[in-house]
């Protein structure tokens, strides 16, 4: 019997990389030094220290599209996770790319997503406004580095850089990498571009799931969408036919595997085009995962498909407004008085503005707890 050291599996770990990847054994270390672990890596480790994360567990009851009450099927902020970490290791694993630092970006990137998603998202970034704002992004970042009491000695996971790196330079609307303090000339690894790559093709193949299960999108409306055509001609399926859960998920996982076959093998393309020696040479190029120009149309279409049919539907918009007025709401009333958060949120207060310490106590909350305290706030009848 061999038992595999951490020594033993980086070692491992090196040889089968690409020399443009991430290998753990020249990982840069972690903001507050500590003893690694005996038998796991270091991205292994960081991947462990946030899947038993609070913030991780809490992604159970978090939307993704449809708020939890709507139903058992549909996707929640956890299994969007979890779909987004499978897609990203299938990719890594056919770039010669460390899987395991590309799991635990995935892993991570939705951490600091409030409840409700997109819309509370943009509540929280509404009552934010001359105080910072608030994005999802910069909010995992405060999540794994502050808000998670884990450890003695330090606040946060401690993650190596290479992950924190990975989190920040996820594709957003803010320059979170600049902001925190991360050289602006590198960009993302490879590991951190596959991430970006999986959590966009997830969403958009995994919610025109969720919407044709829910009724929103039928067979008739995607006849025109190039990328559907494409779809039921590599499966020969008669699309006459009434759409049976099973026809659903051939066609979706048809769907996932031409979007991954095709960024597969341009992003090959791209790295021999670009002979990278190390990791920092693909940090400092523009950004190679990517769609070949077709698909890149292809999944730009099924996104603009997508706002129209599902994400400015009656039912999701119905959805979204409540929970903008759950989410103001909420927050107006711990911002005329503070007093009324829990002990362990006002202490923060001077170390943090009011309103930070209000988004973090707000971000953290699942649809259901957001549910239960707006009751708690203006509900009579309802203990406190």
């Amino acid at each position: 019997m061999v038992i595999l050291t951490r020594e033993a599996l980086a070692a491992r770990e090196a040889a089968a990389l690409a020399p443009y990847a991430v290998a753990s054994i020249r990982s840069q270390g972690r903001t507050f030094p500590e003893t690694e672990s005996a038998h796991r890596t270091a991205f292994q480790r960081d991947r462990d220290r946030i899947l038993h994360s609070a913030a991780f567990r809490r992604l159970e009851y978090k939307t993704q599209v449809f708020v939890n009450d709507e139903g058992d099927y549909y996707r929640t902020r956890l299994t969007h996770t979890l779909e987004v970490a499978q897609i990203g290791r299938t990719i890594a694993r056919a770039l010669a790319a460390n899987e395991d630092l590309v799991e635990a970006i995935c892993l991570a990137h939705d951490l600091g997503h409030p409840p409700f998603g997109h819309a509370g998202e943009d509540a929280l970034n509404k009552m934010m406004q001359g105080v910072g704002g608030f994005n999802h992004n910069m909010q995992t970042y405060r999540v794994v580095t502050l808000l998670e009491q884990r450890y003695y000695g330090f606040s946060g996971l401690n993650l190596t850089l290479d992950t924190l790196h990975g989190i920040a330079r996820h594709e957003t609307s803010v320059d979170v990498g600049e902001l925190v303090g991360f050289d602006p000339a590198l960009g993302p690894s490879l590991e951190a571009q596959i991430a970006d790559f999986a959590d966009e093709l997830a969403y958009s193949a995994h919610d025109l799931d969720d919407g044709i299960n829910a009724g929103l999108i039928t067979v008739p409306m995607l006849k025109d969408l190039p990328v559907w055509r494409d779809v039921v001609a590599a499966i020969d399926w008669n699309e006459s036919a009434h759409v049976t859960e099973t026809d659903r998920h051939v066609l979706i996982r048809e769907l996932v595997g031409m979007f991954v076959t095709d960024v597969t093998q341009e992003t090959d393309r791209r790295i021999t085009a670009l002979s990278p020696a190390n990791a920092e040479a693909v940090q400092r190029a523009p950004r190679v995962v990517s769609y070949t120009e077709a698909m890149k149309l292809r999944a730009r279409e099924l996104k603009d498909f997508l706002f129209e049919h599902m994400y400015r539907s009656y039912r999701v918009l119905r959805m979204q407004r409540r929970a903008e007025r759950f989410v103001e709401q909420i927050f107006t009333v711990f911002q005329d008085d503070p007093r009324q958060l829990p002990a362990d949120y006002t202490a923060r207060i001077g170390a943090d503005s009011v309103e930070r310490v209000i988004a973090d106590y707000i971000a953290c909350m699942t649809d259901r707890s957001a549910l239960l305290e707006y009751r708690r706030l203006f509900d009579p009848l309802m203990k406190p």
